[in-house]
Protein backbone atom coordinates (compact mmCIF):
# COMPACT_ATOMS: atom_id res chain seq x y z
CA UNK A 1 0.00 0.00 0.00
CA UNK A 2 3.13 2.05 0.66
CA UNK A 3 4.50 1.75 -2.55
CA UNK A 4 1.52 2.61 -4.52
CA UNK A 5 1.98 5.98 -3.09
CA UNK A 6 5.35 6.32 -4.40
CA UNK A 7 5.00 7.72 -8.19
CA UNK A 8 1.93 9.91 -6.98
CA UNK A 9 4.61 11.76 -4.32
CA UNK A 10 7.46 11.47 -7.45
CA UNK A 11 4.72 13.06 -9.70
CA UNK A 12 3.86 16.07 -7.04
CA UNK A 13 7.92 16.20 -6.59
CA UNK A 14 8.45 16.42 -10.53
CA UNK A 15 5.44 19.05 -10.88
CA UNK A 16 6.98 21.08 -8.22
CA UNK A 17 10.24 21.23 -9.40
CA UNK A 18 8.91 22.29 -13.16
CA UNK A 19 7.10 24.62 -11.50
CA UNK A 20 10.22 26.21 -9.51
CA UNK A 21 11.75 26.13 -13.08
CA UNK A 22 9.14 28.12 -15.02
CA UNK A 23 9.23 30.57 -12.02
CA UNK A 24 13.13 31.26 -12.21
CA UNK A 25 12.95 31.23 -16.25
CA UNK A 26 9.92 34.15 -16.03
CA UNK A 27 12.38 36.24 -13.81
CA UNK A 28 14.94 35.66 -15.86
CA UNK A 29 13.20 36.73 -19.07
CA UNK A 30 11.75 39.57 -17.37
CA UNK A 31 15.36 41.27 -16.24
CA UNK A 32 16.31 40.98 -20.00
CA UNK A 33 13.34 42.13 -21.19
CA UNK A 34 14.35 45.60 -19.74
CA UNK A 35 17.58 45.91 -21.67
CA UNK A 36 15.49 44.71 -24.64
CA UNK A 37 16.07 47.77 -26.72
CA UNK A 38 19.70 48.18 -26.24
CA UNK A 39 20.36 44.97 -27.44
CA UNK A 40 19.41 42.33 -30.21
CA UNK A 41 16.15 40.08 -29.74
CA UNK A 42 17.42 36.75 -28.21
CA UNK A 43 15.65 33.89 -28.10
CA UNK A 44 15.15 31.68 -25.05
CA UNK A 45 17.20 29.12 -26.47
CA UNK A 46 19.82 32.28 -26.40
CA UNK A 47 19.36 32.93 -23.08
CA UNK A 48 19.58 29.69 -21.27
CA UNK A 49 22.80 27.98 -23.48
CA UNK A 50 24.27 30.46 -25.26
CA UNK A 51 24.27 32.12 -28.56
CA UNK A 52 24.97 35.06 -30.24
CA UNK A 53 27.08 37.46 -28.88
CA UNK A 54 24.75 40.44 -27.63
CA UNK A 55 26.21 44.26 -29.12
CA UNK A 56 26.20 46.56 -25.91
CA UNK A 57 24.53 49.93 -26.67
CA UNK A 58 26.09 52.92 -25.31
CA UNK A 59 23.83 53.72 -22.16
CA UNK A 60 25.78 55.90 -20.71
CA UNK A 61 25.88 58.70 -23.24
CA UNK A 62 29.25 59.90 -25.21
CA UNK A 63 32.68 58.67 -24.28
CA UNK A 64 34.14 60.57 -21.88
CA UNK A 65 37.17 62.71 -22.88
CA UNK A 66 40.21 62.16 -20.43
CA UNK A 67 41.56 65.13 -21.43
CA UNK A 68 38.83 67.35 -20.05
CA UNK A 69 38.71 68.08 -16.08
CA UNK A 70 34.51 68.45 -14.93
CA UNK A 71 33.65 70.25 -12.22
CA UNK A 72 30.80 69.47 -9.93
CA UNK A 73 30.57 72.57 -8.63
CA UNK A 74 31.40 74.51 -11.20
CA UNK A 75 29.12 75.25 -14.58
CA UNK A 76 31.34 76.32 -17.16
CA UNK A 77 29.39 78.97 -19.11
CA UNK A 78 30.24 78.32 -23.01
CA UNK A 79 32.19 81.36 -24.37
CA UNK A 80 30.36 83.43 -26.92
CA UNK A 81 30.16 82.78 -30.22
CA UNK A 82 32.55 85.54 -32.26
CA UNK A 83 30.99 88.02 -34.57
CA UNK A 84 32.02 89.21 -37.75
CA UNK A 85 33.50 92.89 -36.78
CA UNK A 86 32.23 95.88 -38.93
CA UNK A 87 35.01 97.53 -41.61
CA UNK A 88 34.89 100.85 -39.35
CA UNK A 89 35.36 98.71 -36.00
CA UNK A 90 37.13 100.51 -33.21
CA UNK A 91 40.24 99.13 -32.69
CA UNK A 92 41.34 98.45 -28.62
CA UNK A 93 45.24 98.61 -28.92
CA UNK A 94 46.46 96.12 -25.87
CA UNK A 95 50.26 96.63 -25.38
CA UNK A 96 52.80 95.32 -22.89
CA UNK A 97 53.98 91.74 -21.29
CA UNK A 98 53.08 88.55 -21.36
CA UNK A 99 50.45 89.60 -18.54
CA UNK A 100 49.00 92.02 -21.01
CA UNK A 101 49.19 89.62 -23.97
CA UNK A 102 46.37 87.17 -21.04
CA UNK A 103 44.20 90.57 -20.71
CA UNK A 104 43.77 90.82 -24.71
CA UNK A 105 42.56 87.45 -24.58
CA UNK A 106 40.07 88.07 -22.03
CA UNK A 107 39.15 91.23 -23.87
CA UNK A 108 38.41 89.30 -27.19
CA UNK A 109 36.07 87.08 -25.45
CA UNK A 110 34.46 89.91 -23.81
CA UNK A 111 34.11 91.71 -26.83
CA UNK A 112 33.36 88.86 -29.39
CA UNK A 113 29.41 89.41 -29.60
CA UNK A 114 30.60 93.09 -30.82
CA UNK A 115 31.01 93.98 -34.31
CA UNK A 116 31.76 97.29 -33.54
CA UNK A 117 35.02 96.48 -31.17
CA UNK A 118 38.35 94.30 -32.63
CA UNK A 119 40.77 93.69 -29.79
CA UNK A 120 44.30 93.81 -31.22
CA UNK A 121 46.97 92.69 -29.06
CA UNK A 122 50.53 93.67 -29.92
CA UNK A 123 52.58 92.32 -26.61
CA UNK A 124 56.38 91.33 -26.36
CA UNK A 125 56.13 88.70 -23.30
CA UNK A 126 59.37 89.08 -21.74
CA UNK A 127 59.23 92.90 -22.58
CA UNK A 128 59.40 95.87 -19.70
CA UNK A 129 60.56 99.23 -19.02
CA UNK A 130 64.03 98.27 -17.57
CA UNK A 131 65.42 96.28 -20.15
CA UNK A 132 65.14 98.67 -22.99
CA UNK A 133 67.78 97.36 -25.13
CA UNK A 134 66.01 94.30 -25.60
CA UNK A 135 62.40 95.98 -26.24
CA UNK A 136 62.46 100.22 -25.98
CA UNK A 137 58.23 100.95 -25.05
CA UNK A 138 58.46 104.16 -25.66
CA UNK A 139 60.51 104.14 -29.11
CA UNK A 140 58.12 100.98 -30.52
CA UNK A 141 54.72 102.41 -29.65
CA UNK A 142 54.58 105.34 -32.01
CA UNK A 143 55.08 102.88 -35.25
CA UNK A 144 52.33 100.47 -33.44
CA UNK A 145 50.19 103.37 -33.18
CA UNK A 146 50.87 104.63 -36.76
CA UNK A 147 50.14 100.71 -37.77
CA UNK A 148 47.14 99.45 -36.22
CA UNK A 149 45.20 103.32 -36.17
CA UNK A 150 44.05 102.49 -32.45
CA UNK A 151 41.20 104.36 -31.15
CA UNK A 152 42.11 103.44 -27.15
CA UNK A 153 45.23 102.09 -25.18
CA UNK A 154 45.61 100.17 -23.25
CA UNK A 155 48.65 99.42 -21.04
CA UNK A 156 49.83 96.59 -18.75
CA UNK A 157 53.47 96.14 -18.32
CA UNK A 158 56.25 95.63 -15.18
CA UNK A 159 56.04 92.05 -14.49
CA UNK A 160 59.47 91.43 -15.67
CA UNK A 161 60.68 94.86 -14.25
CA UNK A 162 62.52 93.81 -11.03
CA UNK A 163 65.62 94.36 -12.45
CA UNK A 164 68.74 96.37 -11.85
CA UNK A 165 68.05 99.66 -14.30
CA UNK A 166 71.33 101.30 -15.37
CA UNK A 167 71.45 105.21 -14.21
CA UNK A 168 73.90 107.12 -15.55
CA UNK A 169 76.37 104.49 -16.20
CA UNK A 170 75.54 102.85 -12.68
CA UNK A 171 73.59 99.94 -11.80
CA UNK A 172 70.78 100.70 -9.71
CA UNK A 173 69.19 98.18 -7.25
CA UNK A 174 65.14 97.78 -7.52
CA UNK A 175 63.30 100.56 -5.93
CA UNK A 176 66.54 102.86 -5.29
CA UNK A 177 65.88 106.46 -5.43
CA UNK A 178 67.40 106.61 -8.54
CA UNK A 179 66.15 103.53 -9.90
CA UNK A 180 62.64 104.65 -9.24
CA UNK A 181 62.94 107.97 -10.99
CA UNK A 182 64.63 106.68 -13.66
CA UNK A 183 61.55 103.82 -13.72
CA UNK A 184 59.13 107.30 -13.51
CA UNK A 185 60.34 108.71 -16.42
CA UNK A 186 60.63 105.82 -18.95
CA UNK A 187 56.58 105.34 -17.68
CA UNK A 188 55.78 108.78 -18.24
CA UNK A 189 57.68 108.98 -21.84
CA UNK A 190 55.67 105.70 -23.10
CA UNK A 191 52.65 107.41 -21.55
CA UNK A 192 53.24 111.13 -23.40
CA UNK A 193 53.42 109.26 -26.68
CA UNK A 194 50.32 107.58 -26.47
CA UNK A 195 48.39 111.42 -25.40
CA UNK A 196 50.30 113.64 -27.83
CA UNK A 197 48.84 111.30 -30.39
CA UNK A 198 45.24 112.37 -28.79
CA UNK A 199 44.19 108.67 -28.26
CA UNK A 200 42.79 107.80 -24.64
CA UNK A 201 45.13 106.02 -22.17
CA UNK A 202 43.87 102.60 -19.64
CA UNK A 203 47.14 101.45 -17.95
CA UNK A 204 46.27 98.41 -16.20
CA UNK A 205 47.71 97.90 -12.84
CA UNK A 206 50.06 94.33 -12.26
CA UNK A 207 48.01 91.89 -9.32
CA UNK A 208 49.78 90.24 -6.29
CA UNK A 209 51.84 87.17 -6.66
CA UNK A 210 52.75 84.21 -4.84
CA UNK A 211 56.16 85.63 -3.64
CA UNK A 212 55.72 87.95 -1.22
CA UNK A 213 59.05 90.34 -2.17
CA UNK A 214 57.42 90.28 -6.01
CA UNK A 215 54.14 91.30 -4.75
CA UNK A 216 56.06 94.28 -2.53
CA UNK A 217 57.38 95.71 -5.53
CA UNK A 218 54.48 94.95 -7.67
CA UNK A 219 52.81 97.42 -5.35
CA UNK A 220 55.58 100.02 -5.82
CA UNK A 221 55.67 99.40 -9.26
CA UNK A 222 51.49 100.83 -9.31
CA UNK A 223 52.34 103.60 -7.36
CA UNK A 224 54.76 104.82 -9.88
CA UNK A 225 52.05 104.49 -13.07
CA UNK A 226 49.30 105.61 -10.90
CA UNK A 227 50.87 108.80 -10.73
CA UNK A 228 51.89 109.58 -14.39
CA UNK A 229 48.73 108.05 -15.84
CA UNK A 230 46.98 110.39 -14.24
CA UNK A 231 49.33 113.36 -14.41
CA UNK A 232 49.32 112.59 -18.03
CA UNK A 233 45.56 112.74 -18.19
CA UNK A 234 44.64 108.59 -18.21
CA UNK A 235 43.08 106.49 -16.08
CA UNK A 236 44.86 104.12 -14.11
CA UNK A 237 42.92 100.76 -13.39
CA UNK A 238 43.88 99.15 -10.01
CA UNK A 239 43.03 95.03 -10.21
CA UNK A 240 44.94 94.25 -7.01
CA UNK A 241 41.91 93.09 -4.75
CA UNK A 242 40.67 90.61 -7.45
CA UNK A 243 43.66 88.63 -6.83
CA UNK A 244 43.90 88.58 -3.28
CA UNK A 245 42.26 87.29 0.01
CA UNK A 246 40.19 89.04 2.59
CA UNK A 247 43.37 89.17 4.53
CA UNK A 248 44.85 91.07 1.61
CA UNK A 249 47.26 87.62 1.25
CA UNK A 250 48.07 86.58 -2.74
CA UNK A 251 45.55 83.80 -3.46
CA UNK A 252 45.38 81.28 -6.73
CA UNK A 253 41.56 80.92 -6.14
CA UNK A 254 38.84 83.70 -5.77
CA UNK A 255 35.66 84.56 -7.43
CA UNK A 256 35.86 84.81 -11.42
CA UNK A 257 33.07 87.45 -13.00
CA UNK A 258 30.24 85.64 -11.57
CA UNK A 259 31.11 85.04 -8.62
CA UNK A 260 32.11 81.35 -8.98
CA UNK A 261 35.02 80.48 -7.15
CA UNK A 262 37.39 79.17 -9.89
CA UNK A 263 41.62 78.96 -10.19
CA UNK A 264 42.99 82.38 -11.19
CA UNK A 265 46.48 81.88 -11.30
CA UNK A 266 49.26 78.39 -12.41
CA UNK A 267 50.75 76.86 -10.11
CA UNK A 268 53.75 78.98 -10.52
CA UNK A 269 51.54 81.75 -8.75
CA UNK A 270 52.19 83.75 -11.78
CA UNK A 271 50.46 83.14 -14.97
CA UNK A 272 46.95 84.16 -15.30
CA UNK A 273 44.31 81.07 -15.89
CA UNK A 274 42.02 81.45 -18.68
CA UNK A 275 39.22 82.85 -16.03
CA UNK A 276 42.23 84.84 -14.38
CA UNK A 277 42.62 86.58 -17.82
CA UNK A 278 39.01 86.81 -17.89
CA UNK A 279 38.80 88.57 -14.98
CA UNK A 280 41.15 91.30 -15.98
CA UNK A 281 39.11 92.32 -18.66
CA UNK A 282 36.46 92.45 -16.43
CA UNK A 283 38.04 95.16 -14.03
CA UNK A 284 38.54 96.82 -17.79
CA UNK A 285 35.57 96.12 -19.48
CA UNK A 286 33.71 99.51 -17.69
CA UNK A 287 35.94 102.50 -18.32
CA UNK A 288 36.43 100.91 -21.90
CA UNK A 289 32.34 100.85 -22.14
CA UNK A 290 32.62 104.08 -21.05
CA UNK A 291 34.68 105.47 -24.00
CA UNK A 292 33.40 103.11 -26.40
CA UNK A 293 29.50 104.03 -26.02
CA UNK A 294 27.26 102.66 -28.40
CA UNK A 295 30.15 100.55 -30.50
CA UNK A 296 30.00 98.06 -27.63
CA UNK A 297 26.37 96.37 -28.68
CA UNK A 298 26.05 93.54 -29.73
CA UNK A 299 23.38 94.69 -32.83
CA UNK A 300 25.26 97.02 -34.18
CA UNK A 301 25.07 97.08 -38.34
CA UNK A 302 27.55 100.47 -38.80
CA UNK A 303 29.41 102.94 -37.24
CA UNK A 304 29.05 106.40 -37.80
CA UNK A 305 32.14 108.98 -37.22
CA UNK A 306 31.13 110.24 -33.89
CA UNK A 307 34.10 110.78 -32.03
CA UNK A 308 34.84 108.77 -28.78
CA UNK A 309 33.86 109.90 -25.27
CA UNK A 310 36.34 112.28 -23.63
CA UNK A 311 38.59 110.21 -20.79
CA UNK A 312 37.64 113.73 -18.39
CA UNK A 313 38.44 111.99 -14.78
CA UNK A 314 37.77 114.57 -12.11
CA UNK A 315 39.69 114.18 -8.78
CA UNK A 316 36.24 113.04 -7.49
CA UNK A 317 36.15 109.99 -9.38
CA UNK A 318 39.79 108.97 -8.12
CA UNK A 319 39.49 106.92 -5.01
CA UNK A 320 42.19 107.45 -2.46
CA UNK A 321 43.98 103.74 -1.80
CA UNK A 322 45.76 103.61 1.13
CA UNK A 323 47.95 99.90 0.59
CA UNK A 324 50.10 98.40 3.01
CA UNK A 325 52.77 96.04 1.97
CA UNK A 326 52.41 92.33 2.24
CA UNK A 327 54.67 90.84 5.56
CA UNK A 328 54.98 87.50 7.41
CA UNK A 329 53.53 87.90 10.49
CA UNK A 330 55.91 85.46 11.70
CA UNK A 331 58.76 87.59 11.02
CA UNK A 332 60.74 90.38 12.15
CA UNK A 333 59.06 93.01 13.98
CA UNK A 334 57.17 95.45 11.95
CA UNK A 335 58.56 99.29 11.46
CA UNK A 336 55.72 101.32 13.38
CA UNK A 337 54.05 97.43 14.83
CA UNK A 338 53.45 99.60 17.98
CA UNK A 339 51.13 102.00 16.38
CA UNK A 340 47.89 101.22 14.21
CA UNK A 341 47.51 101.26 10.90
CA UNK A 342 46.26 104.21 9.11
CA UNK A 343 46.51 106.42 12.20
CA UNK A 344 48.73 109.68 11.93
CA UNK A 345 50.72 110.71 15.55
CA UNK A 346 48.28 113.41 16.33
CA UNK A 347 45.42 110.94 16.36
CA UNK A 348 47.72 108.95 18.29
CA UNK A 349 48.05 111.72 20.96
CA UNK A 350 44.64 112.30 21.19
CA UNK A 351 43.57 112.54 24.55
CA UNK A 352 41.04 109.74 25.48
CA UNK A 353 38.10 110.93 27.36
CA UNK A 354 35.36 108.18 27.94
CA UNK A 355 36.24 105.18 30.08
CA UNK A 356 36.20 102.74 26.46
CA UNK A 357 38.86 104.88 24.75
CA UNK A 358 41.22 104.74 28.19
CA UNK A 359 40.87 101.15 28.10
CA UNK A 360 41.64 100.40 24.55
CA UNK A 361 44.08 103.24 23.95
CA UNK A 362 46.06 103.74 26.95
CA UNK A 363 45.44 99.48 28.57
CA UNK A 364 43.94 101.95 31.74
CA UNK A 365 40.44 100.03 32.99
CA UNK A 366 37.68 101.85 34.64
CA UNK A 367 37.90 101.37 38.93
CA UNK A 368 36.20 98.58 40.00
CA UNK A 369 32.95 99.42 41.62
CA UNK A 370 31.62 97.33 44.77
CA UNK A 371 29.80 94.65 43.94
CA UNK A 372 30.88 94.50 40.08
CA UNK A 373 32.32 91.00 38.62
CA UNK A 374 35.56 93.23 38.55
CA UNK A 375 35.93 94.47 42.10
CA UNK A 376 38.28 91.46 43.84
CA UNK A 377 39.12 93.62 46.87
CA UNK A 378 38.05 91.77 50.15
CA UNK A 379 35.45 93.44 52.30
CA UNK A 380 36.62 95.00 55.62
CA UNK A 381 37.09 93.05 58.36
CA UNK A 382 34.64 93.71 61.29
CA UNK A 383 35.63 92.30 64.72
CA UNK A 384 32.98 89.67 66.27
CA UNK A 385 31.63 91.09 69.54
CA UNK A 386 33.80 89.55 72.43
CA UNK A 387 36.95 89.02 70.20
CA UNK A 388 39.71 91.14 70.64
CA UNK A 389 41.09 94.37 68.78
CA UNK A 390 44.68 92.75 67.47
CA UNK A 391 42.53 89.28 66.73
CA UNK A 392 44.22 87.64 63.25
CA UNK A 393 42.08 87.68 60.28
CA UNK A 394 43.36 84.35 58.90
CA UNK A 395 40.54 81.82 56.80
CA UNK A 396 43.04 79.46 57.98
CA UNK A 397 41.92 76.93 61.10
CA UNK A 398 43.87 75.38 63.32
CA UNK A 399 43.34 72.38 65.06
Amino acid sequence: MGNKRLPEKSGNRLTLALFATLIALAQLLLAYSTTAVAQERRTLFDVLFGGKKVERAERAGPARNSGTRRSSNVVRVPEPEAVDKLENARVVLVVGDFLADGLAEGLVTAYAQSPGIRIVSSTSGSSGLVRDDYYDWPAAIGPIIEEQKPSIVIVMVGSNDRQQLVVEGNREKVRSAKWTEEYGARAERLAKEIRDRGLPLLWVGLPSFKAGSMSNDMLAFNDVYRGVVEAAGGQFIDIWDGFVDENGAFSSVGPDMNGQRVRLRGSDGINLTRDGKRKVAFYVERPLNRLLGSAVGAGVASLGLEPLAPLDITPEEIPEITRTSPVALGGAELDGGDSLLGATGTQLRREARTPGEKLSMEGIAPPPKEGRADNFFAPPYVALPGAPADAETTTSINR
